[in-house]
């Protein structure tokens, strides 16, 4: 399960802003934390959470620079481009550590610096 093609495909389904899709690579007990945001528990609970992001933004791109993969941990890093419902853009650099299981994805960890991205 961990290697490019599932890094590729993971980060493909939130740049087409599929909530349900993401969902689909957690197990159901999974845990997410999104920078400083209080850590979300359960899939369905994610889903929602990421769903609801997804909406307050117009689009969003991930380009992938590096991945490192052992047993049962994936870290990427690349940059993520988002774009506001006003057409204005954000770009900044980001980094994710998955833990895994062979069920999924059970710890999912996004460190980025997005706080721009509502600001007045």
């Amino acid at each position: 399960m961990a290697n490019d093609a599932f890094i590729k495909q993971l980060l493909a389904t939130i740049d087409a802003r599929d909530a349900k899709a993401f969902a689909g690579f957690l197990t159901s007990d999974a845990t997410f934390r999104f920078g400083n945001h209080p850590a979300v528990l359960g899939r369905e609970a994610i889903e929602a959470t990421v769903g609801n992001f997804l909406r307050a933004i117009k689009s969003v791109s991930h380009a992938l620079e590096e991945q490192w993969s052992l047993p049962d941990v994936v870290i990427c890093t690349g940059m993520v481009t988002y774009t506001r419902h006003d057409g204005g853009t954000l770009r900044v650099p980001f980094a994710n550590i998955l833990k895994l299981r062979p069920a999924g994805i059970y710890d999912y960890r996004i460190f980025v610096d997005n706080s721009a991205l509502f600001a007045p």
